[in-house]
């Protein structure tokens, strides 16, 4: 790329995205109280979006991801802003919470996930009709609304056909942007029309969008949302865009003067950022090397689930914070290293280990398989301290009463 690269450190660019994406805010500090749905709706905007998953050992991703965030927070806030149709879900990232504004952008995404699906669409017509007219009718409805004895291959059969025809269908148009979500109550869904949940000057936007208007709105959100990247991503814009037009995209940016490029000290891959962004990391940049390495024992800890955002590029995790993540959830469980659910262990800048915990709901007991600490970590009293904190602050936000850590790494390691 033509442009001059401008050289930062690791640290830095640690720095800078912790506090992009809300990390860096010492929760002890904050208000106390609640986090009121309008606060958490700040936070969805900030962060972009936030990913969904159903993995239930201890809350789900969406949760954990805003408790690491925002004091006081409780999963009721974020499903009484779908209710009030304020956040909605589709595809970003994943499967995704995003601002109901952002709902005109994603339309060329679905335009082309209509295209793809019509044939499996079409061979569910009676269903899909049946589907459509009845959310017409009496919607929302709750998925369990739906009964089929006709099996089909869902997204996540493999030999043999398993999956209700009505809850394919229904997977189907949401991908397909014909159907959403608008509530949840457990892990059930209720789906309605969305000429009945967007307002009607945000879905005339979405009818007048050019597609190509759409995908740059799209990739602004991506870009923003990551803060820093690298064209490495097979999601880049959110869109699957090959490696070279990723490049041609991401140099023309430059060349407008949009993107800069940097350079990161011991780091070859190349990676970006965006120009109004440049200011502020070239400020930390220099605090942090004014400063040195922060003393990781005595930060303030917190555990990120597998889908956090800051995880969602794990070469960007090794390139700046020298941490290894890999979820262990689809490893045979003879392979795992660290758990099924090990969440990585904040303090600070520094990721310095995993916590993988279990939920025993009936018994309100939080159970944490494994506490492992990186081998470099320097185990203090005052280290303990914050890793007790942090896992009673974790089992309230579960409500459980009780917590048993099961094994340690390093042995002997009590909190």
């Amino acid at each position: 790329m033509p442009a001059k690269l401008v050289r930062v450190s690791t640290q830095g660019l640690r720095r800078f995205l912790l506090e992009a994406q809300a990390l860096a805010i010492d929760r002890a500090d904050e208000a106390a109280g609640s986090a009121a749905p309008a606060r958490v709706l700040r936070m969805v905007r900030r962060l972009e979006c936030v990913q969904l998953d159903p993995v239930a050992a201890v809350e789900r991703n969406q949760h954990l991801v805003l408790a690491a965030r925002l004091s006081g927070y409780a999963p009721a806030a974020l499903e009484r802003l779908l209710a009030q149709r304020r956040v909605f879900e589709y595809w970003a990232n994943a499967a995704c919470v995003l601002p109901i504004e952002d709902y005109p952008i994603f339309e060329a995404k679905r335009r082309r996930l209509q295209k793809q699906l019509a044939p499996e669409l079409s061979r569910l017509r009676r269903v899909v009709d049946h589907v459509v007219s009845r959310l017409a009718a009496e919607g929302p409805l709750p998925s369990r609304a739906f009964t089929s004895q006709h099996r089909v291959h869902g997204y996540w059969d493999n030999q043999h056909p398993k999956t209700k025809a009505t809850s394919h269908a229904l997977n189907l148009l949401w991908d397909a942007g014909r159907v959403m979500v608008v509530r949840r109550e457990g892990t059930e869904r209720y789906f309605d029309l969305p000429h009945k949940v967007v307002l009607a000057d945000l879905l005339r936007q979405a009818e007048e969008i050019a597609d190509d208007q759409a995908d740059g709105a799209l990739l602004g959100k991506y870009l923003r949302a990551f803060r820093v990247f690298d064209l490495g991503d097979f999601r880049f814009g959110w869109r699957r865009i090959p490696a070279p037009e990723r490049r041609a995209i991401v140099q023309r940016l430059v060349q407008a003067g949009a993107v800069v490029p940097l350079a990161v000290d011991g780091v070859r891959r190349e990676y970006f950022i965006l120009a109004e962004d440049l200011e502020r990391l070239q400020r930390i940049d220099r605090a942090a090397r004014r400063e040195g390495a922060k003393a990781a024992p005595d930060a303030l800890i917190r555990f990120l689930p597998p889908l956090d955002n800051l995880l969602w590029r794990r070469e960007r995790i090794v390139d700046f914070f020298d941490f290894d993540y890999t979820w262990e959830v689809y490893v045979p469980p003879a392979r795992r290293r660290y758990g099924y659910y090990a969440m990585p262990v904040l303090a600070g800048d520094r990721l310095i280990g995993r916590m993988d915990p279990r939920l025993d709901r009936d018994c309100g007991r939080l159970i944490v398989r494994l506490l492992q600490l990186e081998p470099e970590v320097r185990l203090t009293r005052q280290l303990r301290r914050n890793l007790r904190r942090a896992l009673e602050a974790f089992a309230r936000f579960h409500r459980a009463d009780e917590i048993e850590v099961e094994r340690t790494d390093p042995e002997g390691l009590t909190v």
